[in-house]
């Protein structure tokens, strides 16, 4: 190998290291500032490749997906004078890179410490107006809407982060006021449970007061139309019997005179004092009826 291929392959291994260092690439899933001396230059890079000058210009990526901020629980105060232990975090990206990295001086952790301060900062002041009751489930999705919406306006002049959503994830009392509340809590609810075991109970009463009047009601109502079909029944046997008896008045009396007599001695003890020319015995000494003279 002569000197002139040493030299072009030299030139070549300059040329790709030259290139390699100059090129680089942006993914859509990221963001990216060009850098000379510490100053940006340029940060509306989008997805591509790109070209810079080696030993002048330094880049510095960042994720542009949506990230989460996680912050510690943190004691706070509400319109009660009552602490609470409130458990939040939130969700962003980065939407101006140039002012994401002037405010951050390139480290997101910077970003994630001033976004949970000002996060803490803005419950801090809801909470601080309302009772336990509305940040728990009365107001609860009207309060977070707000805060997303003020920290988002806050956030991006500040920091060039768009506030996707902002979340409390758990709310505590402190032990030291967490029995008493309880307890609080539970003779509320036991009074309500009392309320309304005692309008059940009216209300049975006031049921079972009805049923018994309706049997009442109806039994009267039975007992009316049964009296009413005896009644009827009675007159239509009398009027039964009236017209058998004027057809033949001495069979209609020998029957019921047979009647009599059945029933007169149906047990063998039954004793009967009456006068031999009783009006009783007249078919039994004649079987026409008739009567001595």
């Amino acid at each position: 190998m002569n000197n002139r291929t040493l030299i072009i392959v030299a030139a070549l291994l300059l040329a790709i290291l030259a290139i390699s260092s100059s090129a680089f690439v942006v993914k859509e899933t990221e963001k990216a500032v060009l850098l000379r001396f510490g100053e940006v230059v340029r940060s509306d890079y989008g997805p591509g490749l790109y070209f810079k000058i080696p030993l002048v210009h330094q880049l510095r990526k960042f994720d542009a997906r949506i990230q989460t901020v996680d912050s510690s629980p943190v004691r706070m105060l509400n319109s009660e004078n009552k602490f609470m232990m409130v458990d939040s975090y939130a969700k962003y990206r980065i939407s101006d890179v140039d002012r994401f990295y002037v405010a951050t001086r390139g480290d997101e952790r910077n970003a994630v410490r001033l976004l949970a301060e000002q996060i803490n900062d803005r419950l801090r002041n809801q909470f601080g107006v309302r009772d336990l009751h509305e940040v728990v489930s009365g107001q609860r999705d009207e309060l977070m809407a707000e805060i997303t919406k003020n920290l988002n306006q806050a956030a991006q002049g500040n920091l060039g982060v768009e506030i996707i959503d902002v979340r409390v994830k758990r709310i505590d009392l402190p032990p030291e006021v967490s029995e008493s509340v309880f307890q609080r809590m539970r003779a509320g609810r036991e009074l309500e449970a009392r309320d309304h075991r005692a309008k059940g109970e009216e209300a049975s009463e006031r049921i079972r007061a009805n049923a018994d009047r309706q049997v009442v009601e109806i039994g009267s109502e039975a007992y009316r139309k049964s009296e009413e079909l005896r009644g009827a029944g009675d007159a239509e046997a009398a009027k039964i019997y009236a017209q058998a008896f004027n057809k033949d008045p001495e069979f209609y009396s020998f029957t019921r005179s047979l009647k009599a007599y059945r029933d007169s001695f149906n047990d063998r003890a039954d004793t009967l004092l009456l006068k031999p020319d009783s009006e009783f015995f007249r078919y039994l000494k004649d079987s026409e009826g008739g009567t001595d003279q």
